[in-house]
């Protein structure tokens, strides 16, 4: 009962050469599209020139706008899975930011127990060793 491992090694493929362009635009999901339909304009434009002329001009057209098509929708997905890993860490953030603010809390108030716990003790070993002495 083996399973294609084919759409798992496409997908880690889309999401590397996403990641890649990403990476390069510095996080700017508009730079990185401009970079990928630079690119694919550059890869069509070598296979153009390695095609013979005898090929018909209008697939070569067709295939262009095929092409700024593809790029426009992989371009629409970078925008949306940038979209996205945003707003999963803005939520993160927000997370974080609570539990930060709990801990802090807690952490104030085993201080605050403390110090009373130390006070009561101070004051009692001050009345014991008062007596001693007989000062009041």
């Amino acid at each position: 009962m083996s399973k294609s491992r084919a759409p798992l090694a496409l997908g880690a493929l889309a999401a590397s050469g996403i990641g890649y362009y990403l990476y390069s635009a510095g996080g700017n999901p508009r730079a990185a599209e401009k970079q990928f339909e630079s690119d694919a304009h550059r890869a069509a434009a070598k296979l153009e020139s390695k095609i013979p002329t005898n090929y018909p001009t209008h697939t070569t057209h067709k295939a262009e706008k095929e092409g700024t098509r593809l790029g426009h929708e992989v371009g629409t997905k970078i925008d949306s899975a940038v979209t996205t890993v945003n707003r999963d860490l803005s939520q993160a953030k927000h997370e974080a930011e609570a539990i930060a603010k709990q801990a802090k809390a807690d952490t104030l108030k085993k201080i605050d127990e403390f110090d009373r716990t130390v006070e009561e003790k101070a004051a009692k070993s001050k009345s014991y060793l008062s007596s001693w002495f007989g000062s009041k």
